[in-house]
């Protein structure tokens, strides 16, 4: 059949065109790999044959004692195969992605741990229909062989005010039950007991989660779509949409809003957490968010609970039950008394519990004093005196020059680094601005180099600010004796021969030394008697700012732009350009002031 003029095939890839893209083998066998990938990597786990099921290797060993199952769907990992270990779970059994697993293959794994000598088997199920039924077949399946099997079924969502017929989801807090679990049985107790004790701790628990977007299944689209100013509360971890959508907002209002909804009485399913309640922390990485997002996440979800007399036992922050690549987290409170914290503390050889230190998180000391600095010797300028007040311009001019060249130096340098630069050097630019309202700046040029370099260091950041330093720093110390215009040179040539030795840079790699290099051979003739400062500064600016603009013809040699192709840097070099730019203000200030 032909195709209508004007008309292509274009319609029939479309839904291939908005799935995600997955590193997969097959959508088909995405879960199997996954697991036999984990049980490859760690020698302590073995696979069922014929069933998608993860056990201890040492089975044998488990003789005599209660057998820990779990599962549910993958693509929440770890959980649960990562929580496989002694002192944790015996086995896993996994379905496809978001999807429960195979009767079969739960009744599988329930015989062969009851075939390794266990004294009965507990079945930790999440509170989804699917798992349920299926983990409750299997359960009744093997009683009907004659096999010793408890289930408990896991319910810790603080998302719904109300709660409904199918009762709370079961979420990250789950993990929290696996280590109870595994603690109790890897030190004998019976079946029966260890499944009193584990349900009436998952009644002290609650877990709430937030997204910045939806996560994808292997060959589907995205499960919802959430507007550039939106946030998901209250979502599973299926991909499922939450209670209700709020503003973007910061962490610390997140967090805020999260804890209250969690702990509200007017709330169903809250966690009854009150001033002076000790509790357990989970801050879980629902599987797409950056590590920096959940260290700011997690400082929040501190600082808000000891804020409201919450003593905080133990603070795990990690990844532990994702949903794939949802850019999101959850937060777990799980209330504890000194027993119960025994067993959260007790060994496990589970590769996904993380190495928690044995101490409450609340009354510890968070920082130390940091080291005096070095006493100066006395500055023989007069600080406030008209040399300082000119500095003071200086400065001010050059602030104010980079301040109104953020955008440009950003837009230079997204096409060969992060796209930064501007903003790295206003934040030096408004960190001297606030250290000039604190005082006059010395009067001596090698205390007021020292003093920028100090400051630089520490408030303008990046390889720039290690850059500055260390020019500053080197610059510094020829004038300590001198401060003529030879002592200047002088200054020069020590700045830039300590940002070769560390930097690696040359003249020529398309970086802020280009600048720099062609003022200092101009400054050169400062070290000839009766050289013109005026004369001389002028001929230096002008050759920094044609070296500038040569570097857009050169090949970088350093930096991050030495990692792209030269053919895509059509621009001058933002550092170099950042640089001159120091020198005119520097240049135009000393004029106007006729120095």
């Amino acid at each position: 059949m032909e195709c209508p003029a004007n008309h292509s095939l274009d319609f029939l890839f479309t839904p291939l065109l908005q799935t995600s893209k997955k590193l997969v083998n097959s959508v088909a066998g995405c879960a199997d790999d996954a697991l036999a990938g984990l049980v490859a990597c760690n020698p302590d786990l073995q696979l069922l044959q014929g069933h998608r099921v993860a056990l201890r290797s040492d089975l044998d060993s488990l003789k005599g004692r209660v057998a820990l199952l779990s599962g549910g769907g993958s693509g929440h990992e770890p959980a649960h195969a990562g929580f496989i270990g002694k002192g944790m779970l015996t086995g896993v059994i996994a379905g496809a992605v978001f999807t429960s697993p195979a009767v079969g293959s739960i009744l599988a794994a329930i015989r062969a741990v009851a075939q390794a000598g266990t004294v009965g088997t507990l079945l930790i199920v999440k509170n989804y229909t699917g798992d349920r039924l299926n983990f409750g077949l299997a359960r009744e399946q093997a009683r009907a062989e004659g096999i010793a099997v408890e289930m408990v079924v896991i319910g810790d969502d603080s998302a719904f005010t109300v709660l409904k017929k199918a009762g709370r989801r079961g979420l990250c807090g789950t993990v929290l039950i696996h280590k109870v679990a595994g603690a109790l049985a890897e030190s004998g107790v019976g079946l029966e007991e260890i499944t009193k004790r584990v349900s009436m701790v998952a009644k002290a628990m609650g877990t709430l989660g937030v997204s910045l977007s939806s996560c994808s299944v292997p060959g589907s689209k995205p499960t919802f779509e959430l507007s550039a100013n939106e946030v998901e509360l209250g979502l599973g971890i299926h991909g499922e949409a939450g209670v209700r959508r709020i503003k973007m907002a910061t962490a610390d209002e997140i967090v805020q809003l999260m804890l209250d909804h969690m702990t509200s009485t007017s709330n169903a399913s809250h966690v009854p957490v009150q001033p002076g309640s000790s509790v357990v922390l989970m801050v879980n990485n629902l599987g797409g968010l950056s590590f920096l997002e959940l260290g700011i996440m997690a400082d929040a979800a501190v600082r808000s609970l000891e804020g409201r007399g919450v003593k905080i036992a133990r603070a795990l922050v990690g990844t532990f039950m994702s949903a794939l690549e949802m850019p999101g987290i959850s937060l777990t409170l799980l209330l504890v008394d000194e027993p119960l914290l025994k067993l959260i503390d007790a060994e496990t050889t589970a590769a996904a519990w993380p190495n928690v230190a044995k101490v409450s998180v609340t009354g510890r000391k968070r920082s130390r004093a940091a080291p005096a600095e070095p006493q100066e010797g006395p500055d023989s300028f007069a600080a406030g005196g008209l040399a300082s007040k000119r500095i003071a311009l200086v400065l001010e001019q050059v602030c104010t020059t980079l301040l109104g060249l953020e955008e440009h130096l950003n837009a230079l340098d997204r096409a060969a680094g992060d796209g930064d630069c501007g903003t790295t050097h206003s934040r030096a630019a408004r960190a001297i601005q606030g250290w000039l309202k604190e005082g006059p700046p010395p009067a001596g040029p090698a205390q007021l180099l020292s003093k920028l370099s100090v400051l630089l260091l520490e408030k303008m950041g990046g390889s720039s600010g290690a850059l500055y330093g260390l020019f500053l720093t080197a610059a510094a110390q020829p004038l300590k004796a001198k401060t003529d215009l030879p002592a200047w040179s002088a200054a020069m040539d020590a700045g830039l021969e300590a940002m070769q030795k560390y930097g690696k840079a040359a003249p020529g790699d398309r970086t802020m030394l280009d600048s720099l290099w062609a003022a200092r051979q101009e400054l050169q003739a400062w070290k000839s008697p009766g050289a013109d400062l005026f004369k001389v500064l002028t001929k230096a600016v002008k050759s920094a700012e044609a070296a500038a603009e040569a570097t857009k013809d050169m090949e970088a040699g350093a930096g991050r732009a030495s990692y792209i192709s030269s053919a895509r840097l059509e621009q001058p070099d933002p550092g170099a350009v950042a640089a001159a730019t120091i020198l005119r203000a520097i240049l135009e200030v000393l004029q106007s002031q006729g120095v």
